[in-house]
């Protein structure tokens, strides 16, 4: 009571203060309240004095009560401070409590949820207990049903495709039985892909070196699957064959032209022959006549595909056979290919001369361009010397009805027409084995050719160069030689692979006027010198002019010859004899013997 004493005391000094300074404030002081009624009540009573000692009073009132504060404060500060602390965990926790309280409500709808699914999902438990007992009861007979894919990939794997398309049909069963059933469906999903792989082994297997009776039990196992119609099963036939024929063709070395050739031509007479039969064993053996099992030319079309591929393969790489034996060894193997490919209505005989006429005529060809182009060589490096009488012919003509076609030992005094003349043998010995009839007139266009190649430059080589008296003689004689002994040999050896061919050449003769031309111009001028070095020279220059004499003598003769035996040199089927044999090339003086050729069969000319 005290300090609320002082407190009342105190309380009228300060509105007497605050109205010196602010009038304003005198309406809210807080005596006006009702509980300061009795002090003021009392504040009327006093006197003058005492009001005038009133302030002090209450001032030193109050200071006491200050200090009374101050002691208990000081004696009773942990006990503030305590109570303090002890509130505000209290006004914290209310707080919390509230939260907690709050958050409890928000979640009282989602308890009564959760617990509404759990009775939901006890139930589905219980009912999906019920299941897995049913399935354990039934636990045998679904891994039985469930091991079919694999027993299918077993049977697959084995070869028991009789097994397999059964389990697939089985399958296939219980799918349309069961359509809702999602276990069916997955199953049903996994045999479709075992299938697949069944059908990819029968078709690989068609693929292979496999007969007729395996083909028939693979065709009837994939119509049996279905998965194709009649024409595609067909289609995939031949394509699988086809895939077949190739591998084994891929399987040759290209690199040897002649054992490719040769290993094609094989693979296309026994092969495809068996794939033509096997196809018409299989799908020509139904005679209803339908739609569905007309194949609408299908196999016509793919055989004239092979032979297309045939032909194309030949004329690519016939080119580059460089022997005239082994030509016609194609071409006979060829011509019996397709013989017997004619058995199944695939003879193609007819379209195989131009291939091989173009081929021959290529081959001659180039190996004539070969002679000359050597010719020409020879001829620029050649020193103009003497050289040592080897031999020579006895009237200076062939006789073309002898086996033996020795070319004129004469021509080893003159190297550049020794290599000539071995150029034009060669080109012979490959044309004698496969030398087409048709083809008669073109080659004797090419041996005129290049004897007027021989002779442009000879005509040239007389133009460009300064020769001597003695290279002069020396370059007549070999003029002289080409006229009178290379040229008729050229043609005799022509007349040996075709009837009557040497005269396609000996009637060119005016081609060789420009030759012929150098010999005359100097005949007059150097006959007397010639005679002197016949005397002179001994016994070699007299050989040569013997020989000279002989060559001019036997002209006439040895056309004579030529056509006598023409009739005898090829028959009607162009079947020739034994070509000439190459003259030995001695440009150092050294003499060699004329190789002799073999003896080889003629081939058939394409007709």
């Amino acid at each position: 009571m005290d300090v609320l004493d002082a407190g009342h005391r105190a309380s009228p000094e300060a509105p007497s203060a605050s109205a010196a300074s602010d009038m304003s404030g005198a309406s809210v002081l807080p005596l006006a309240g009702a509980a300061y009624q009795p002090y003021v009540s009392e504040l009327l009573s006093f006197s003058i004095e005492r009001l005038h000692k009133e302030p002090e009073l209450l001032r030193v009132d109050a200071e006491r009560v200050r200090r009374q504060m101050q002691e208990v404060a000081v004696e009773n500060y942990g006990a503030f401070i305590a109570a303090s602390e002890a509130l505000s965990f209290v006004r914290t926790q209310l707080e919390g409590f509230d939260r907690h309280l709050e958050a409890l409500i928000e979640e009282i709808p989602n308890l009564t949820s959760g617990c509404t699914e759990f009775v939901e999902s006890a139930q589905q438990i219980l009912e999906e207990r019920k299941l897995n007992q049913t399935l354990l009861a039934n636990h045998s007979t679904l891994l039985d049903l469930l091991e079919v894919p694999q027993l299918m990939d077993t049977c697959i794997r084995n070869g028991n495709y009789d097994e397999a398309l059964d389990l697939e049909a089985f399958v296939s069963k219980i799918s349309k039985l069961h359509p809702d059933l999602p276990v069916i469906q997955g199953l049903a999903a996994e045999v479709k892909k075992t299938i697949q792989s069944l059908i990819s082994q029968l078709l690989q297997k068609l693929r292979s070196n496999i007969q007729l009776p395996e083909c028939l039990r693979i065709v009837a196992h994939l119509r049996r699957i279905g998965v194709f119609s009649e024409s595609e099963l067909r289609l995939q036939f031949l394509r699988c064959r086809e895939a077949w024929l190739s591998g084994i063709l891929d399987d040759l070395d290209q690199r040897n032209v002649y054992g490719y050739l040769t290993g094609m031509v094989s693979c296309h007479r026994t092969h495809l022959f068996d794939v033509v039969n096997q196809y018409r064993a299989i799908f020509n053996n139904d005679k209803s006549g339908s739609d569905e099992n007309y194949d609408g030319g299908l196999l016509f079309s793919w055989a004239m595909h092979q032979i297309s591929n045939h032909l194309t393969t030949l004329q690519v790489m016939l080119p580059n056979i460089t022997e005239g034996g082994s030509l016609s060894n194609i071409r006979d193997q060829c011509m019996y290919c397709a013989m017997g490919l004619g058995l199944v209505g695939l003879d193609f005989r007819g379209l195989l001369p131009p291939i091989f006429e173009k081929a021959v005529l290529n081959l001659f060809s180039k190996n004539m361009s070969t002679a000359v182009e050597n010719f020409q060589v020879v001829l620029d490096s050649h020193r103009w010397v003497p050289m040592p009488s080897v031999g020579f012919v006895a009237n200076g003509v062939v006789d073309e009805t002898s086996d033996d076609v020795t070319p004129p030992s004469v021509l080893m005094e003159h190297p550049p027409l020794a290599v000539f003349v071995n150029g034009v043998s060669a080109a012979m010995n490959e044309l004698r084995p496969c030398a087409p009839l048709s083809l008669k007139h073109v080659l004797a266009e090419e041996v005129v050719k290049g004897l007027q190649a021989v002779s442009d430059s000879l005509v040239r080589y007389n133009a460009m160069r300064m020769l001597r008296g003695n290279e002069s003689s020396l370059f007549l004689s070999l003029c002289q030689a080409f006229i009178e002994v290379a040229y008729p040999y050229c043609s005799a050896c022509f007349g040996r692979c075709y009837p009557n061919g040497a005269i396609l050449i000996t009637e060119r003769r005016s081609t060789f006027d420009a030759v012929s031309q150098l010999l005359t111009v100097p005949a007059r001028s150097n006959s007397s010198e010639i005679s002197i070095e016949r005397r002179q020279s001994g016994s070699i220059e007299r050989k040569q002019s013997e020989g000279i004499e002989r060559k001019q003598s036997g002209g006439i003769e040895r056309k004579q010859s030529i056509d006598e035996a023409s009739g005898t040199a090829a028959t009607e089927n162009g079947v020739t004899a034994d070509g000439p044999p190459p003259v030995a090339n001695d440009d150092s003086g050294t003499s060699s013997a004329p190789a002799q050729p073999d003896v080889q069969t003629a081939a058939t000319a394409s007709t």
